[in-house]
């Protein structure tokens, strides 16, 4: 009699399907009308049988010392009957997990912190760093958020952004954004600013350079400590974070509405009139494009554009003809 081969053990895939040499295999035991005797698997096919046996496709049939054939259709039904109970089951844990810890969040809001007399800044080196203590703040905010952000937002921040700002707003906080045109000039980050909109979020739009900050219930500022924002500085000084939120609020003030600047609504909010403002104002052109976030080429472009509507032949003239346009207003 032929006993049953060894199967060495495989690593089932967390979503129950086979991998496609497991397929291969289950189709080349269909074609054999269902089953196949335990010596007609190679050695090289014992991983995609364990993984057929593990998941169910495929039993043993020790009577006739072959594997047989399961139908595809029971065994979904039973991993989908298992995965829905361990959903539920997650479920009720997360609905438990507030309360299971209710005793340390308590002792967490308790927690002395450090009197305002002796604040200062902190200093957080790397990107994930960063954010994971800036996600803990967001967390403990119970009141307002004030943020301004001068330039473009990676979509992959954008999306983790959003998840901890729409939880923040259904918490009740208050969510007030500065931003430049150019950091809302993607569709990752239009979908943003339409999201939070929606649960209650104020946006407004400044077309002027300005720093990046976010103030969490007026006792916590971060700015960043250098150039690619690889740094940041947490600052809770009363005498800094005063001089910070009036900064915000003095911009917030001249700052458009989101509508507004969606309207065009006030001068130079198209791309070409930005530039042409800055250029009135006597910036070079690599100034502008570093101004605006964008590159010298789109700026050489929207600088011909301007030529012609004035009629300018140069540069300077250009300048000098849109000062005059700006003074006739």
């Amino acid at each position: 009699m032929t006993a049953e081969p060894a199967v060495t053990p495989h690593q089932v895939p967390e979503d129950g399907e086979p991998d496609e040499a497991a397929r291969q295999l289950y189709l080349a035991i269909i074609a054999e009308g269902g089953r196949i005797p335990f010596a007609g698997v190679a050695d090289d096919g014992r991983p995609a049988l364990r993984q057929l046996l593990d998941i169910g496709l495929v039993m043993v049939n020790r009577m006739d010392r072959c594997y047989t054939a399961v139908s595809p259709r029971s065994v979904s039904d039973r991993l989908g009957a298992e995965l829905r109970s361990e959903a539920t089951r997650l479920l009720v844990r997360a609905e438990n997990l507030p309360g299971a810890l209710d005793g340390l969040t308590r002792a967490y809001d308790a927690m002395p912190r450090p009197s305002g007399r002796s604040g200062g800044a902190v200093h957080v080196e790397g990107h994930v760093h960063i954010r994971q203590r800036i996600s803990q703040l967001v967390s403990d905010c119970r009141s307002e958020v004030l943020t301004a952000q001068p330039g473009p937002r990676p979509a992959d921040a954008l999306q983790v952004a959003l998840a901890q700002d729409v939880q923040l707003l259904q918490r009740g906080c208050s969510l007030r954004t500065i931003y430049q045109p150019v950091a809302l000039a993607e569709p990752p980050a239009i979908a943003y600013a339409e999201e939070v909109t929606r649960h209650g979020s104020q946006i407004r739009i400044l077309d002027e350079p300005f720093q990046r900050l976010i103030v969490f219930d007026r006792s916590v500022a971060v700015i960043s400590a250098n150039d690619d924002n690889s740094a940041a500085a947490f600052i809770s000084d009363p005498a800094a974070l005063a001089f910070l939120i009036s900064g915000f609020e003095r911009d917030w003030t001249r700052a458009d509405t989101a509508e507004a600047a969606a309207l065009g609504q006030g001068p130079g909010r198209t791309s070409p009139d930005r530039v042409g403002r800055l250029l009135a104002r006597g910036l070079t052109q690599r100034a502008v494009a570093t101004r605006l976030g964008i590159s010298e080429r789109t700026v050489a472009g929207h600088i011909s554009r301007l030529r012609d509507r004035y009629g300018a032949q140069t540069l300077f003239q250009l300048g000098w003809l849109m000062r005059g346009a700006r003074d006739d207003r």
